[in-house]
């Protein structure tokens, strides 16, 4: 079971870790994928369906670059959405590990239900 949870955490905060790289600078998908597997072994099949949502969500935007040494590459950059969507999803996230690191933190009681109501 915790495996199932690992992995639903790592797919829940995929976007938000690929706006972030973007927001770093353009790239193409074989290296946010990479990037991804270093930093939370995330696996680069899950990179690609996300790149065309994104992309049809007009989160990010991808252009061809010319390469001397093969085929040339789909870059994706943010859009204004895309900037727009990583600063809502930074400020969701970062109120998310404060509520989950109090709960983690703190002895949590356990509520008794006595019938009163406040």
């Amino acid at each position: 079971m915790p495996e199932v949870i690992e992995i639903q955490l790592k797919k829940g905060v995929l976007a938000l870790c690929v706006l972030a790289l973007l927001e770093r600078g353009d790239s193409y998908a074989y290296e946010i994928a990479s990037r991804m597997a270093e930093a939370v072994d995330m696996g680069e099949g899950t990179v690609y369906p996300l790149m065309r949502r994104m992309q049809s969500d007009r989160l990010v935007e991808a252009y061809m670059v010319e390469s001397a040494s093969g085929p040339s590459r789909k870059y994706y950059r943010l859009t204004d959405a895309g900037r727009a969507s990583l600063a809502a999803q930074k400020t969701e996230w970062g109120a998310f590990v404060r509520a989950v690191n109090g709960l983690l933190d703190r002895e949590v009681e356990p509520q008794h239900q006595t019938g009163e109501t406040a």
